[in-house]
This record gives structure tokens, sequence and C-alpha cells, in this order.
């Protein structure tokens, strides 16, 4: 059956729609990629717009040759690689005790979890108790903190309650399976899909948390990289730093935002490459997840 003339005007402005809107997210990265390869004068005559004007890579050159920049990287990628680690070990075992219906007091349970995504005990009284457990200035804070995400063990939950029926722990109990073997050898392996997603959710929220560095660091060796790309957009000092001192101040300013430009492009590089390799479970996971609730 062939479109209607209103179905195919429907069509048109959707994609016009959608076309401005990609337009819109997506123009401000590209921009961001572009400017930080052109010349810092062109940027301040307005020369970069759709292209490259003036290839220059002195920006990033300031940046590989930065201690901080590294500094980030390493905390960063650390943080991330145990945090995510440590979340999955908490979300998973959590999410399919609870999507099991012989688990007493499950309805309790959940609502207790359920209870923290509105209610919290607020900065001063969190900040009062990381400090008298000791985890204040450690990098402890910025693996535990967060250990478990509310939403994230419901979507898997959900993911359990759908895909692992009971009649498979029914049968492997016939075939003498623990409860424990029956998690670790049959729904495990069979969660693959849902785990790739907690992972990718957990390792972005890992890979762009300043607000926790921010506020429970003070050692500046400690950093994750996202607290040293806010100090260089932030402080005059520390891009200060990564210049020569036989600069003027206005060129001084022009090199400032080209480091800019560069450091955000750095500080996305680990995701770019991340993403790609659980592209093919993101939604396969979280459409599945998000099915029965």
């Amino acid at each position: 059956m062939g479109k209607t003339k209103g179905d195919v005007i429907f069509d048109i402005i959707n994609y016009v729609i959608l076309s401005i809107l990609l337009l819109v997210l997506v123009y401000p990265i590209y921009f961001i990629v572009i400017a930080s390869l052109s010349d810092p004068h062109a940027i301040y005559r307005g020369e970069v717009i759709y292209k490259i004007a003036g290839f220059n890579i002195d920006g990033y050159t300031r940046i590989l040759h930065t201690p901080q920049i590294w500094i980030g990287y390493r905390n960063s990628l650390l943080y991330m690689t145990v945090g995510t680690l440590v979340n999955l070990f908490i979300t998973i075992p959590a999410a399919y005790s609870l999507s099991r219906k012989d688990l007493i007091g499950k309805n309790i349970i959940m609502g207790i979890f359920v209870f923290t995504m509105f209610f919290g005990g607020g900065l001063i009284p969190t900040f009062i108790l990381i400090r008298d457990l000791n985890l204040y200035n450690t990098p402890w804070i910025m693996i535990i903190m967060g250990g478990l995400n509310v939403y994230n063990m419901i979507v898997s939950r959900t993911f359990f309650q759908v895909n692992i029926p009971n009649e498979l722990l029914e049968a492997a109990k016939i075939d003498g399976s623990t409860n424990t073997y029956f998690f670790l050898r049959i729904v495990i392996p069979l969660s693959k899909a849902i785990i790739a997603v907690m992972a990718l959710y957990y390792g972005v929220g890992h890979w762009n948390n300043f607000f926790t560095g921010l506020i429970y660091l003070k050692d500046k060796e400690l950093y994750p990289l996202q607290v040293v790309l806010r100090d260089i957009l932030t402080q005059n000092q520390v891009l200060a730093d990564m210049m020569s001192g036989d600069e003027s101040f206005i060129e001084q300013q022009k090199i400032a935002d080209s480091i800019k430009y560069g450091v955000i492009i750095v500080a996305c590089i680990p995701m770019l490459i991340l993403y790609p390799f659980v592209q093919r479970y993101f939604v396969k996971g979280v459409m599945i997840g998000a099915i029965k609730g």
C-alpha cells in the first residue's frame, strides 16, 4: 500500500525536524574538533566555521607536555576500571536476587532501594560521614562512592526477570546445581548484553565524574582528568603554566582557547574508543531491560 499525501508530508516534517536536531547536537562537537586544529588567530577572526583554518597542533603539543594531564588520565583510568568492576560486582548479584520470586522480603528490600533514589542525607552529612570513615582525600572515595545505582539495578533486574525463567533454575536444581553455581555458570554467561550496558553506563559515569573529586579530594596527585580539565578551563594559572613566558598577554589568551578545545577532545577519546566495543550489546540490553517493570 502506497503512502498517502498526509504520510508524505508527515515524513518530510519529521526529516526536517530530525535534521535540525542532528545539526544542533553535532555541530558544537564538530566545531570543537576543527577549532582545536586551527590557528588561534583564525578562531579569533571568526574564520573557523565549517572547516579548519590554518592547521595548527600547538595546543595539543602543549597539552601532551603537561604532567597534570597525564596524572589525570592515569587516575581517571584507574577510577573507571576499578570502580566499574566494583559497580558490576554489586549491581548484578543484587539485581538477580531481586528478580527471584522466592526471595523473602523482596518488596521491602526493593522499597528501601527506591527510597534512596528520592531522599538523601545531603552534602554536609555525607561529607562528615566520608571524613569519619577516613575516605576523605583517598582514591577509594572515587571508587566506592556511588557503588550502586538504583536505576541501573532496576534495569538489570528487569532483564533477569524477562530472560532467566524460573524453569531454568528448576531444571538446574534437578541436576544438583546450587544457587551460586547456577548464577555463576548459567546466569552470567546469558547476561553478557546487560553486563556490557551496565559497564558502559558505570564507566561513562566514572569517567565524567568531577564533583566527587572536587569535594572529597585535595591532593592534586589524586585528581581525576575531569577535575584537571575543570581547572584548565576555569583557572588562568593552570593555563599560564602551559605557556612560555615570552608570549604577550593577547597571544596567551588566543593560545589558551586552542588549549581548551584540545583538552576537551583529549578527555573524550577514551569513551569514543570504548563505545564501539559494546555498541552491539547496547540497544539489546537496554530494550530488554525496559520491557517489563
